[in-house]
């Protein structure tokens, strides 16, 4: 336990100073959920919001706020909204993309 809590603390260490973006060779459904485990699921977790419970990513709420396009979804990943961090600096454009599909078809899918 001792050696993981170490090497936990050494891998945060060098990734807030030397921040690198994944890279997923995996198909865009596969690496779209990856990417909203890794950077979305804490606030958004099984499509919720534990910041503003009304604005999560479950489709009547997409659809009432406009979200329920790739286009919406991909410019507020990409630029943020007041809560919403913006995620321009930390994934490419193709990883956008995947994370914005995901987000979607999860939606569709109920998030099941």
């Amino acid at each position: 336990m001792k050696k993981l809590l170490i090497l936990i603390i050494i891998s945060l260490t060098i990734w807030t100073t030397y921040p690198v973006k994944a890279v997923f060779a995996i198909d865009t459904v596969k690496g779209g959920e990856q990417i909203f485990e890794f950077h979305c699921a804490g606030c958004h977790i099984n499509g919720s919001n534990i910041i503003r419970r009304g604005k999560n990513l479950k489709l009547p709420a997409l659809k009432k706020y406009g979200m329920d396009s790739i286009a919406a979804v991909t410019e507020i990943v990409t630029n943020g909204k007041n809560n919403m961090s913006a995620y321009k600096d930390k994934l490419t454009v193709a990883e956008i993309e995947d994370v914005s599909n995901y987000v979607l078809e999860q939606a569709a899918k109920g998030w099941k």
